[in-house]
This record gives C-alpha cells, structure tokens and sequence, in this order.
C-alpha cells in the first residue's frame, strides 16, 4: 500500500532523529547512494517515450520505480541496478522470452508498478522492481495487491535470485507450471536497514508524478 504525504513526512522526521542521534548529516545520508556512484556511470537507461501495449505473447515486461536507475543505482544491500537487469534478463531469456523495460512513474508501489506493467506485456506477466529492491511476479487479471510471487526482503535477495524470478516469470508467460522461487526469512532485516529502506522511500516517493505516463526504456547494460 502507497504511503500518504503524511505518513512520509512523519517516517522523515523519525529519521531525522534517528541520524541526528548517530551524529549523521541528514542531508548527506540523503545522498548516500549517488554522491559516489555518479562517477561509476551516469544513467544506465534511454528513454524512448510513452509505453505502449505490448503484442509480442513472448514477451515479459520488466518495470522499474521512478527513481531506480537514475537518483538511486544500488538496492538496499548493495547490489547494483545493472547487474540485477543483466540477471532477471538472462533468467527471462534462457527461457526463450524477451524482455522490455518500462518506468512508472505515477507510484512507487511495488504492486501498483507490477500491475501496470503486466497491464502492458504482451504476455501479460510483468517483474516490478524498486530501487531499494523488493521486486514482485504480476499477472494481469489479478488484483493490484495480489500476486504471483513477491520478494519483500531486499536486503536477502542475491543476483541468483534475481535470476531465478527471471526464469520464473518467463515460465509463467509460457503458462507452465512453476515452482516459486525460494524465499528465506531474516527478522533483523527491519531493524537493520529501517533508516536506510525509509531514505531511500522519501526519495523514491519525491520523484512520483501522478499525471505522467509510463516510459519506454533503452538498457544501456
């Protein structure tokens, strides 16, 4: 469920504490991700205007957050954007599917980015992915906040991962059977990354416009 303008600013001041107590620069954290990876490259995407429906029934729509790739490249433990493209891609073709690549921009919901992604694949099976990490298989015909399968914990999922609900989702665009990809628990995820996961939620968040439609993508990768 999206966060109210509200419930942002309140995450926000309990950030602020929290870093003010570390003796953090709040707006140094702020910038923690992109400060030092603006020099690693400086966009890993084109945008190649409005997207549009799919018809290619091979096809599994991999769709991105507003701010994934641009103000922020690295997921919450660290890995970076391109690498879990190049790896839910290679999961997607190895079973034979291609991919193509939108940004949402109107939310920063994982499930609503999943939605209307899969809303525009040809095969109507979608990857939403945000930048912290937490990605999510979507299908069509079901509901915005149900799913396939949904990846919560961003800081424990590996590139084999990633891969895997590659093959995964490809798998179900083939309308196969598919056994879910295995996901472990760690209960000191929350506490450990809270600071960090709320950043980077304000950030995301910031850089939604309602009005704007979702963007075809080249991958620079």
């Amino acid at each position: 469920m999206e966060l109210d303008e509200k419930i942002v600013r309140q995450i926000a001041e309990l950030v602020k504490k929290e870093l003010e107590k570390s003796n953090i620069n709040p707006i140094a954290a702020h910038s923690y991700e992109t400060k030092n990876l603006q020099k690693e490259y400086e966009s890993i995407f084109t945008e190649k205007g409005m997207a549009s429906k799919g018809n290619d029934i091979k096809e599994v729509v991999i769709a991105v957050a507003p701010c994934f790739g641009v103000e922020i490249k690295h997921t919450l433990n660290k890995l970076s954007h391109i690498d879990i493209l190049k790896e839910i891609m290679a999961g997607i073709e190895e079973e034979g599917m291609v991919t193509r690549i939108i940004r949402v921009m109107d939310t920063s919901d994982v499930a609503f980015i999943g939605k209307k992604a899969a809303m525009l694949s040809g095969s109507g099976i979608s990857i939403a992915i945000q930048s912290k990490g937490t990605t999510v298989i979507h299908q069509k015909d079901l509901y915005p906040l149900t799913n396939l399968e949904l990846f919560p914990q961003a800081p424990i999922i590996t590139l084999a991962m990633y891969r895997h609900i590659g093959k995964n989702a490809a798998k179900y665009a083939k309308g196969l059977r598919v056994k879910p990809v295995p996901v472990q628990n760690d209960y000191m995820c929350r506490p450990k990354f809270q600071v960090k996961a709320a950043i980077m939620h304000i950030k995301e968040t910031e850089k939604i416009d309602k009005q704007a439609p979702s963007i075809e993508l080249q991958f620079k990768g």
